[in-house]
């Protein structure tokens, strides 16, 4: 059972979401006896030791730790030049000047580093996205016993994943918000909707599969289950809690109802990833082939960002949310994890 092999007490994993949360959220859904998540993909070593040291702190419960293992882009000084050339009209419009950003990477792929600050502090699980990291670096993390978790978007992935040594596989549907985790093949054209995934990737493996992608409520969770899923992952119906970091902006728009609509969209970091259609989105994508390779995208949108928020708008921020934002409530987490987890 999926609850055995994480020693949790309700078969729900709350979804890592870089961003949007940090340990407060993890700590919550620990508690309240799901597995907590913390995303650390956009942390530097001296924030990450500070939240696993406030996690620790706060729950002698499980959790899960989440890290990102793509592979690193070559930085291509022509593609960038594009994509910051065809960025000009906002950064003229906003004020901003456009020479004066450096690139940068955005997301850190999981490395040596990350292991060295994770050795203090022995996490029960870590997952990841997009694939797991090498041997190498996977072998110190197995020897103090935590579990490997690590997302699937089809069967082929979900194959690879066990083959490799994944104690537990998250199957996620197109419907999930964030970034995809496909890692085989890069052909959107291939994802599939969770309720036709799962039960394919359920019959291909023999470890524990997670459903994850647009499950919001308990019939969500019961579907799931009746489709042979151990356990659910939720992300999105998180973000109204009050453990979440969750921007103002960003909760305005996902309690919107004419702001229903999500799309698949690379033109944040260079990856897809699904989202509310925001002006960013609708004018210059949703994919775009003038992005650079993921994460390099992210370097010349976050000034427009970070101006915009600061004028109360949204047009240009990452507004991540699965399909069925309609699903978002202000709860406290504790009582969102019983309630989904007790389904």
């Amino acid at each position: 059972m999926l609850t055995s092999l994480l020693n949790i007490e309700l078969p729900l994993l709350q979804a890592p979401m870089a961003g949007v949360q940090g340990s407060a959220l993890t700590v919550a859904v620990s508690n309240a006896g799901g597995l907590g998540a913390l995303p650390c993909a956009m942390l530097d070593p001296d924030t990450m030791r500070r939240e696993l040291t406030a996690i620790r702190a706060q729950t002698g419960r499980p959790f899960n730790v989440n890290f990102f293992c793509h592979a690193t882009p070559v930085f291509d000084a022509v593609r960038d030049a594009r994509w910051r050339q065809s960025l000009a009209p906002y950064y003229a419009e906003l004020g901003l000047d456009a020479g004066s950003v450096p690139a940068g990477p955005g997301r850190a792929t999981f490395n040596a580093g990350m292991v060295d600050v994770l050795r203090e502090f022995e996490p029960p699980v870590v997952s990841f996205h997009f694939g797991l990291p090498s041997e190498e670096l996977l072998a110190p993390l197995r020897a103090w016993g935590a579990k490997i978790l690590a997302t699937a978007t089809t069967v082929a992935e979900a194959r690879w994943l066990e083959a490799h040594g994944a104690d537990a596989i998250i199957a996620q549907g197109l419907e999930a918000g964030g970034h995809r985790g496909m890692f085989l093949s890069d052909d959107l054209a291939m994802q599939t909707g969770l309720f036709a995934l799962l039960p394919q990737v359920v019959d291909a493996v023999r470890v524990p599969v997670i459903a994850a992608g647009g499950i919001a409520d308990v019939r969500g969770v019961r579907a799931a289950r009746l489709l042979g899923a151990a356990g659910v992952q939720v992300g999105t119906a998180y973000l109204l809690c009050p453990e979440a970091a969750t921007s103002p902006l960003h909760r305005a728009a996902l309690q919107d109802p004419m702001r229903r609509d999500t799309v698949l969209t690379n033109v944040f970091t260079g990856r897809p990833a699904r989202g509310l259609i925001n002006r960013f989105i609708a004018e210059c994508g949703p994919i775009s082939a003038l992005a650079p390779a993921f994460p390099l995208a992210t370097a010349a949108v976050s000034p427009l960002r970070a101006k915009a928020e600061r004028l109360g708008r949204d047009d240009f921020s990452p507004l991540w949310s699965g399909q069925n934002p309609a699903g978002c409530r202000v709860v406290a987490a504790a009582e969102l994890t019983r309630e989904l987890g007790g389904a």
